[in-house]
């Protein structure tokens, strides 16, 4: 079956048919990925932050307006979004740094956000790998939604 590889890059989306993969590296980034199991369409935005301020441009950034994004690209492909699930992966803690500071909890905030949002729009996780203190490369599947999950030093999975 001839497919090809749809990379992602930091602060965008992609939308995909089977049988394409997308992929995106990720550390404190949150990879979203939405699924529509009848038509075999994914979607996977790599979100860098939790919320857009009024200096934003780029709305593919954040996870308040990047997963609204995702949503109508997967209407304008004819998919019934009450039937779409989500799996979520990244966020990981990447650096120490001592103090209370805001660059070592971007991971933690852009996951609360990502769930926030999903849940809001009423669209189900069904299953993520997020948090530690590693980077990911993630395929996500638009055959069967299938995400695989690589890591350094780790065992692949597969969600």
């Amino acid at each position: 079956m001839d497919f090809k590889f749809i990379n992602v890059g930091i602060a965008d989306i992609e939308t995909a048919s089977s049988p394409d993969i997308l992929r995106t590296v990720l550390g404190s980034c949150v990879g979203v990925c939405l699924y529509d199991n009848d038509k075999k369409i994914g979607c996977l935005s790599h979100i860098m932050l939790p919320s857009m301020n009024e200096r934003a441009t780029n709305k593919k950034k954040y996870a308040d307006t990047a997963i609204p994004l995702m949503i109508e690209e997967l209407q304008k492909r004819g998919s019934d979004i009450s039937k779409v699930t989500a799996k979520i992966a990244g966020g990981a803690t990447m650096f120490k740094i001592s103090g209370n500071s805001m660059m070592g909890e971007i991971g933690k905030n852009n996951i609360i956000k990502v769930k926030e949002v999903l849940n809001a729009l009423q669209i189900r996780i069904i299953a993520e790998d997020v948090g530690g203190d590693y980077g990911r490369t993630i395929d996500f599947y638009t055959e069967n939604g299938t995400l695989k999950i690589r890591s350094l030093g780790k065992e692949e999975k597969v969600l």
